[in-house]
């Protein structure tokens, strides 16, 4: 480039010199010398210009081999530009999720043009599940929140926040200070195990105490629900959470507890069944009340006419023909409800429909007949009641039965459902949701979901830290103590990620329409002053005592939202190429 400007420059000067009167000789050959070299910075330049475009395009050029091992339309960002897309799409995300963190947090609609369905809702795994992306490095930030609503059940919000704050930093680093992208990584890895073994020192465990254990279960579970839909009467769904978890007696696994949504009434109508309820009816044929129940599930085919299962057309001379045709299906699914029978059951549940003859055979035998019930009720109580899905009855013995000490009809509301006591799983329980509007009720469950996951993690692993923002701060400033005795440009990654920390209070109290910068520097030194139980109060708009507030989160829950983020920041940090296939072609018609 610096050869060609002074040709445009010379060639320029000359152009305006010719149109001008020159006074001398002297002048004149000037004129004449500058145009010369004019010309001369012009031949050489185009001559450099062409030489360039016959080694762009010489195969033999070894950059040339270098472009060409991509099809024709896969594309490639590499560099800086690779590493400022990454950079755009994470934090693109994180903007679109943080305005709902926190009990202030707003609400998102999410509306699919092609169904039509509209949710309403602030969860975070339901949003980050929900939007399309085209970004790589967002699509990252999505699969870790999956991670962490798989592990822990809640949280997801604060870690692709956090992850993104952690990038902006990043970012900064990169491009202002020009620190190199694996300095910044081995900052952030120093940073984030100090962060977690200060955790691991502020978090607490009352598991030995029965009493203490389940308040703070219930503090946990008021504080999940505080950013929900159920923020109004978190006290009541909290007891409601707890008591259904410890009903599974140590156990994570929340098949056991089968959540039913019914509209009408009000949220406060929900309540918890120390049984399992089956949203079906009973046929009409039998009983509508069965004592010590011994169970059948199956996912059978129970239709007389065979022949129109599979389609077949069957041309017949007469009436009486079609008769024997009948009887024969008919003796064939007699044949079927007797071996059904074989296995000395009292009650018959199956996936698919049951029609008027083996009905009226079931009735006749004196067993309780379920039809067309749906699969995850059926795999459900295939669990809880201690049996199996069956296919086939020609073993009777190789069959588990599934056992319960009552079976009975109830009204939810103005539906009938079939309620099962007394459960082989003793922990079995049903969740019954009530409320306005279907809307309401799915983001209902959503939230007790996210309660119940939390909790039943919490009784896994008992230890619980200070929510309110205090834990962040705690951990962000002994980041800070840390970056004091680092050396090198590591000390200012590893400052970088305590102002990273210190931006999930800060959103807090911006979510809630506080002054941000006073609240959190408010808590920064109370914190330097000894009260490390002091967080943000987001009634009064103040800081506060997490312990007086009870406000208490899950340790497991915080633990692995600073895992999730940093790793998510090293990944995306390590990025130097991005490389998108070439899209694939429809066949031709």
């Amino acid at each position: 480039m610096r050869s060609i400007a002074p040709g445009f420059l010379l060639r320029e000067h000359s152009t305006f010199t010719s149109s001008c009167c020159f006074s001398s000789e002297n002048e004149q050959a000037n004129h004449a010398e500058q145009s010369r070299a004019a010309y001369s910075t012009k031949s050489f330049n185009t001559r450099r210009t062409q030489q360039r475009t016959e080694d762009s395009t010489d195969q033999s050029h070894p950059c040339s081999k270098i472009m060409n091992i991509f099809a024709n339309e896969a594309t490639q960002e590499r560099a800086e530009n690779a590493r400022l897309s990454s950079f755009v799409g994470a934090l693109a995300l994180g903007d679109l999720v943080k305005s709902t963190l926190g009990p202030k947090g707003m609400n998102k609609i999410l509306h699919s043009t092609t169904t039509g369905d509209i949710t309403v809702t602030n969860d975070g795994a339901t949003i980050l599940k929900s939007v399309p992306l085209d970004n790589a490095a967002a699509k990252i930030l999505v699969n870790i929140s999956k991670v962490q609503d798989d592990e822990v059940g809640d949280g997801t919000t604060s870690c692709c926040v956090l992850a993104a704050e952690l990038l902006r930093e990043a970012e900064k680093l990169v491009t202002t200070n020009r620190i190199h992208p694996q300095t910044v990584i081995e900052g952030y890895r120093i940073a984030s195990k100090v962060a977690l073994d200060v955790l691991d020192q502020n978090a607490r465990n009352n598991s030995s105490n029965a009493e203490a254990f389940r308040k703070d279960l219930v503090n946990i579970a008021r504080t999940t629900l505080s950013s929900k839909v159920l923020a109004a009467d978190k006290d009541y769904f909290a007891n409601l959470a707890v008591d259904a978890v410890l009903r599974l007696k140590g156990s994570t696994d929340l098949d056991h507890i089968q959540i039913i949504k019914k509209p009408g009434g009000q949220l406060t109508d929900s309540y918890l069944d120390e049984g399992f309820i089956l949203d079906k009816k009973i046929c009409t044929s039998g009983n509508k009340s069965l004592k010590n129940a011994k169970i059948l599930i199956a996912n059978t085919s129970m239709d007389t006419d065979k022949v129109k299962v599979f389609g077949a057309r069957i041309r017949v001379g007469g009436t009486a023909a079609l008769a024997d045709l009948e009887r024969a299906e008919k003796e064939k699914m007699k044949a079927k409800v007797a071996k059904i029978q074989a296995h000395g059951i009292n009650c018959f549940v199956n996936r698919q429909l049951v029609y008027n003859y083996p009905e009226s055979l079931f009735a006749e035998a004196g067993i309780m007949c379920i039809e067309h019930a749906d699969f995850e009720g059926v795999e459900r109580l295939a669990l809880v009641t201690g049996g199996e899905i069956t296919s086939t009855f020609d073993q009777p013995e190789m069959v588990k039965l599934g056992h319960c000490d009552l079976i009975e009809e109830v009204m939810v509301g103005e539906d009938v459902l079939i309620k099962f006591s007394g459960v082989a799983a003793g922990e079995a329980c049903t969740v019954v949701i009530r409320g306005a509007t279907a809307q309401m009720i799915d983001e209902a469950e959503r939230s007790l979901h996210d309660a119940l996951a939390v909790i039943s993690q919490t009784v896994k692993e008992p230890r619980v830290t200070y929510g309110g923002g205090c834990v962040e701060m705690f951990m962000a400033n002994a980041v800070d103590d840390e970056a004091k005795v680092t050396k090198g440009k590591k000390a200012i990654a590893v400052e970088s990620f305590a102002h990273a920390l210190r931006q999930l209070p800060t959103i807090l109290a911006d979510n809630a329409g506080f002054d941000s910068s006073d609240l959190v520097a408010q808590l920064r030194a109370a914190h330097y002053a000894g009260q490390t139980d002091m967080g943000l109060d987001m009634q009064e708009g103040k800081i506060a005592s997490m312990e007086d507030l009870g406000v208490y989160e899950s340790y497991k829950l915080k633990r692995q939202v600073v895992l999730s983020a940093s790793e998510a920041a090293e990944m995306i940090l390590r990025v130097d190429d991005i490389l998108r296939s070439t899209p694939r072609k429809r066949d031709g018609h």
